[in-house]
């Protein structure tokens, strides 16, 4: 494990150093001329470690009650070609490599945004993102975007409709939050980093296949996608039965500035078809369960968010989300949770003269349906979490806080801690500490 360590970090370093400068264009600067393409990089190491914890019982997916101590890597080039004033392409090799504890289960609201369920720690590359976009003006009103990752230079409609079609993230269009969403700057709690009761379509990288639509004007927007379901629940292919198996989310989003303060409401619903099961039915005469032989072809598992975000001062905002699923149905490419709800606030450094460090808390608590409860008591297990037993239901709940200090130019360095209690529901084990080092590059 310590050579797996090491090969992480040195290949970090490689990255970090290899890699040419490219410089962004920043809010204050002159309005960027028109560009052709951009390219960015980016390279995310994390390093976790946890402490043994209180443990009556464990099963084939709990958490480890002895100590454990994991090291993840990211690495991603941000590749895109404006072939004319309405079409862009875009292309995102990636690496990623490490562990989670565990095998990345035993916690729902999982500690590390980065890592995925790979039964392997070598870094694998593999074709991220790979779309078209199509732009579309509505009316002649034009406002101006700086160079940014899968982002060109130049002038865009202020109401316009943007297409994408290819593979992608729907997390980089969905849930969105200026406070909550990147687990490579950001919070790195899976339930603080997106909406945890979402169980968004994807593979077990977090990427799916898809279209995506966008209608935005001054004030609000409006999106839609329908994408591609995975073939088993977190599973690395996808289901090419379409038809039957597809995941569609809509969202609404209101911007707004009382007293010149900028804050954003959005609202999303979802709405999948999977080869799923379902927990009632999986629980047998005789005690036992069989979640396998409910899985039935264009079973509909749905739900929606709230999503807040506001300003405070210059130095201050505050987020909130809310999340909700009918938790009946099996989770099949997130993670476990029914409902979700949490909170925070950031604060910016520029208030002890570091502009670029930020201070940051957040509090998250998630819950599980009644018939997932009943199927977890009768020792049932899903992906993520199954202790052999669920004897004392509890809530999970998380607390998450970071000082993200940026250390140079292109390098920002995390100290981060998550207090987990009630791990994957269960009051007969934890509660879990994580302390977590974070090197993020950037360029």
């Amino acid at each position: 494990m310590r050579a797996i360590h090491l090969s992480l970090l040195i290949g970090f370093g490689f990255l970090a150093g290899a890699l040419p400068v490219l410089g962004q264009t920043s809010a204050g600067d002159t309005p960027p001329a028109e560009s052709r393409w951009t390219i960015h990089f980016q390279a995310t190491s994390i390093g976790q470690y946890h402490g043994s914890f209180p443990s009556l019982y464990e099963g084939v997916n709990s958490l480890p009650s002895h100590p454990e101590s994991r090291v993840s890597l990211t690495a991603t080039v941000f590749l895109g070609f404006r072939v004319n004033d309405h079409v862009q392409l875009v292309v995102n090799p990636e690496v990623a490599g490490g562990k989670g504890f565990g095998m990345v289960t035993g916690i729902a609201g999982f500690t590390n945004g980065e890592i995925p369920r790979v039964s392997g720690a070598t870094p694998t590359l593999y074709p991220a993102r790979a779309f078209v976009q199509t732009l579309w003006a509505l009316g002649a009103e034009t406002e101006s975007l700086g160079d940014g990752v899968n982002q060109i230079a130049g002038r865009v409609p202020v109401r316009r409709l943007t297409t994408v079609t290819g593979k992608f993230a729907l997390t980089d269009y969905f849930d969105n939050n200026t406070y909550s969403h990147d687990p490579r700057r950001q919070f790195m709690n899976w339930a603080l980093m997106s909406d945890g009761a979402w169980d968004y379509p994807a593979d077990t990288r977090g990427y799916t296949i898809g279209t995506y639509e966008e209608l935005a004007m001054k004030t609000w927007s409006l999106r839609f996608a329908t994408v591609m379901e995975p073939t088993e629940a977190n599973g690395p292919t996808f289901d090419t039965r379409i038809g039957s198996n597809h995941g569609n989310v809509v969202e609404w989003e209101g911007r707004y500035a009382p007293r010149q303060r900028s804050g954003v409401v959005r609202v999303l619903a979802f709405a999948n078809r999977e080869d799923a099961g379902t927990f009632r039915e999986a629980i047998l005469p005789d005690g036992t369960t069989d979640l396998a032989a409910t899985r039935r072809n264009g079973t509909l598992k749905y739900g929606f968010g709230v999503n807040m975000e506001q300003s405070l001062t210059p130095d201050i905002g505050v987020f909130g989300r809310y999340g909700w699923s009918d938790g009946k149905t099996e989770s099949w490419a997130f993670t476990q949770i029914d409902r979700s709800v949490s909170g925070g606030v950031s604060i910016n450094g520029r208030l002890w003269k570091r502009k670029s460090d930020c201070i940051c808390v957040a509090a998250v608590r998630n819950y599980l349906s009644g018939d997932q409860r009943s199927f977890l008591a009768h020792g049932g297990v899903g992906f993520i979490i199954g202790d052999g037993r669920l004897d004392h239901y509890r809530p999970e709940d998380i607390v998450e806080a970071y000082y993200s200090w940026h250390a140079a130019k292109q390098w920002t360095v995390t100290a981060d801690y998550q207090h987990v209690g009630n791990p994957a529901y269960n009051a007969d084990r934890g509660p879990v500490s994580v302390g977590t080092i974070r090197l993020h590059w950037e360029r």
